[in-house]
């Protein structure tokens, strides 16, 4: 087992947050925003024009009203909401109403296309997406056979079938808080794969203990913090780090609502004082790239995560920042399990290549991938979460894919599987060795091939695809297509650009793949599955040569 050392302070705080959080009376507003001083600064929000601060108080006096004029529409506890909006006030207000109210929080990320919002809403049967004007074309006819109850509403001007600010103002200045209870759903997230539609996590109310820890530990928050998580919350890293374990552990934190630049994200950090940042290696190497005064940004604590850091960050970043980048590991369906922490109880000196120690209350190992038995220092295998000795667990399975909790909860109960092959040293530092399956992660986005493929398989010109992923400098990895074209079609420019265009527009404007190849045949296996692996290598082979 990994030598994980804790002080007694350390275990007795993983402890206190599982008592918190596994109560029957636990309350997501209250452990969110109503403990904390009312006049304190909750989000610094920054985009065009001056930036504005919303304390405590005014999210939980919005979110009330909020909460209370839904609940006279009829949605209440368990009801899926779902939001399609850029970052801002009224989002978080509407996330705060939606906890407040009892209802579960279904995220949806704003570049994805209609058939991805599509897939999402009928999976978790949501009752009612909020929008705003810039989003309100993607939800047009959506509520069909498959959706006949869902209503949209929409923020900003005129337009779907409920205004919010509408509801806002009918609603009553004091809402009673809904009581979730440690096992109450909060969030339903949907995560990609690679065989299949992505897949429904429900995630429960105590699984904000890990998020609140990994705030603490991980990132090392305090309450001197300004601290700014550049992760979409969309996805799952942006949403459980960037907002609840912000939230929860009551500092003040940066919502930037721009798109991202190395000018823009510059001008943050430096112009706001921002102390603790957090974001893809993706947005480092983009810094690296376009050169960063020395001295002129001054971080206490720089992490990354949704993809491996490479070495070459940490060459560069004490003199460009003034720290170095702590890698850290998560999932979806876990939070944050493996970190190079910043808390002084935990703090170790960064090893190149490694991703850090177990994150306390969760107990990682590495097991073998057949037998499921642990494996030794050294000897890569599974990486592995020992469930009984993890009182930050909390997966149960997939709602929409029960068929493939094996992929991550083993029969026998005793472990968590991550998927992914790491090995561990003599210190229980871990090292990340690669996946175990074909998810793409791109500038900490992940993505699953079946989704880009079902997209491109759609073109008449396509017999057969395959999406790959192959190194690139600053993204980490970007999405490359091989295709089988059917009779009658030649390769052209013309149609890689439409191929492209088309996934652009039917999945997501972030997705597409930045070539494509063209073969009579893909190599499989002899039950006919596509070997990927096969591609990937040879892709990247002749990369390496062009090279």
């Amino acid at each position: 087992m990994p030598n994980r050392e804790l002080t007694p302070q350390v275990t007795a705080r993983v402890a206190d947050l599982t008592a918190i959080y596994t109560d029957p009376d636990a309350c997501a507003a209250y452990l969110l925003c109503d403990r904390h001083l009312a006049d304190r600064v909750a989000y610094r929000i920054i985009g065009h024009g001056a930036p504005t601060d919303l304390t405590f108080g005014a999210l939980r006096a919005r979110s009330e009203r909020l909460a209370s004029g839904l609940s006279k529409l009829g949605y209440g506890p368990g009801d899926r909401i779902a939001t399609l909006m850029s970052k801002g006030e009224d989002y978080l207000v509407t996330l705060l109403a939606v906890w407040r109210l009892g209802a579960v929080y279904v995220p949806l990320f704003t570049a994805f296309a209609r058939g991805a919002i599509e897939m999402r809403l009928v999976a978790s049967a949501t009752r009612l997406v909020v929008c705003d004007a810039a989003q309100r074309s993607k939800l047009d006819g959506l509520a069909g056979a498959a959706m006949p109850d869902l209503k949209v509403g929409q923020f900003g001007d005129a337009g779907g079938d409920l205004s919010m600010h509408d509801i806002e103002a009918s609603g009553d200045d004091a809402f009673a808080a809904h009581v979730a209870g440690g096992d109450g759903a909060v969030i339903e997230v949907y995560t990609s794969g690679t065989t299949g539609k992505p897949k429904g996590v429900v995630v429960p109310l105590r699984a904000w203990a890990g998020f609140q820890a990994y705030g603490e530990f991980g990132l090392g928050l305090t309450q001197e913090d300004v601290f700014w998580n550049a992760a979409d919350p969309g996805w799952a890293y942006g949403l459980y780090f960037g907002v609840i374990a912000s939230l929860t552990n009551g500092v003040t934190a940066i919502m930037h609502t721009e798109k991202f630049t190395a000018d823009g994200t510059l001008a943050v950090l430096r112009d706001h004082a921002v102390t603790n940042f957090t974001a893809a290696p993706t947005v480092y190497r983009s810094l690296k790239a376009h050169g960063v005064g020395a001295g002129s940004i001054r971080l206490k604590s720089a992490s990354s995560a949704g993809e491996p850091l490479t070495p070459d960050v940490n060459e560069w970043a004490p003199e460009a920042l003034g720290v170095e980048v702590h890698d850290h590991f998560g999932q979806t369906e876990a939070g944050m399990l493996v970190n190079n922490h910043h808390h002084s109880d935990l703090k170790r000196p960064i090893k190149p290549g490694s991703m850090g120690r177990s994150l306390p209350g969760w107990d990682m190992t590495v097991v073998d991938a057949e037998t499921h038995e642990e494996l030794g220092p050294d000897q890569p295998g599974l990486l592995a979460a020992r469930l009984s000795e993890s009182p930050f667990a909390w997966f149960s399975g997939y709602r929409s894919a029960p068929e493939k909790n094996v992929e991550r909860l083993t029969p026998c109960g005793r472990w968590y599987l991550t998927g992914d092959l790491a090995q561990y040293d003599a210190e229980g530092s871990f090292r990340f060795s690669s996946r175990d399956d074909d998810v793409i992660i791109m500038a900490g986005y992940r993505i699953g091939p079946f989704d880009i493929e079902s997209v491109i398989s759609t073109h008449p010109a396509v017999r057969e695809v395959a999406v790959v992923a192959v190194p690139d400098e600053i993204r980490g990895e970007v999405l490359e297509a091989v295709v089988v074209l059917g009779a009658g079609f030649e390769p052209s420019e013309a149609l890689s650009e439409e191929i492209k265009q088309k996934v652009r527009r039917d999945y997501a404007t972030y997705a597409y793949p930045r070539q494509v190849h063209y073969r009579s045949d893909l190599p499989k296996t002899p039950s006919g599955k596509i070997q990927r692996f096969l591609i990937r290598d040879e892709l990247r082979k002749a990369l390496e040569v062009q090279q």
